[in-house]
């Protein structure tokens, strides 16, 4: 425990026995530090660990991002063709042209008297 060493204890301990009013303030707190290792103040006191998770929390993040551009530029291929929006705008006429799924798909949606979309 902190406080004073095992020498001092003994004379403070008998002391104690004693009346409290015989004890001094010096000598109240190194008995209070015996037997306790904090007083409720510093007990209660906060700490600011939460910077260092706030941090390690930060440089986590750091370092998935790193991660993932590496992965975008070294890892992944290019993209499919069948992502450019060119290719897109054909994929849905063709879709509206063979009438694809015509109660859920595009194709209900599509006026095919009018070609333009139901309003």
């Amino acid at each position: 425990t902190c406080g004073p060493s095992a020498q001092s204890r003994s004379p403070l301990r008998e002391k104690e026995r004693g009346s409290g009013a015989a004890l001094s303030n010096e000598e109240k707190i190194a008995l209070y530090r015996i037997s306790f290792k904090q007083s409720f103040a510093e007990m209660n006191h906060g700490s600011s660990e939460w910077k260092t998770v706030v941090g390690g929390m930060f440089f986590l993040f750091g370092l998935t991002g790193l991660v993932v551009l590496w992965q975008r530029k070294y890892v992944y291929g290019p993209v499919p063709h069948t992502f450019d929006p060119e290719y897109k705008e054909k994929e849905l006429q063709r879709m509206l042209d063979m009438r694809i799924n015509p109660v859920h798909a595009p194709s209900a949606k599509w006026d095919y008297e009018h070609k333009q979309w139901k309003k």
